[in-house]
């Protein structure tokens, strides 16, 4: 299972609305550590796949998501459970310490 593409039109149904859990990657094309952590975020979606929406939101179409969420630097990640964010990790983390996050919420 590959991460889901999220849009402002489509957060509310696809992530704040999700009867799982949610991890919602927020980055952009420009960004170095965005593409580090990639394949990580892509990993997370496979490993949890069932348990967990993975998104990947670009915040240069998207600011209205960023805004709202206040994404002020970018690789976040943000865990959403029961519409409501429940753990935030910025930066270019470990799997380990990413995957630790999401474990606490499930």
């Amino acid at each position: 299972m590959k991460p889901i593409e999220v849009t402002d039109a489509t957060f509310e149904d696809e992530i704040l609305k999700s009867d799982k859990p949610a991890l919602v990657d927020f980055w952009a094309v420009w960004c170095g550590p965005c593409k580090v952590i990639a394949p990580v975020v892509e990993e997370i979606a496979a490993d949890y796949d069932g348990k967990l929406v993975v998104g990947k939101l670009d915040v240069d179409s998207n600011q209205e998501s960023a805004i709202k969420y206040g994404v002020r630097s970018i690789p976040t990640l943000l865990v959403f459970k029961g519409g409501e964010v429940a753990a935030t990790i910025i930066g270019a983390k470990p799997k380990e310490q990413i995957v630790k996050e999401v474990e606490a919420v499930l």
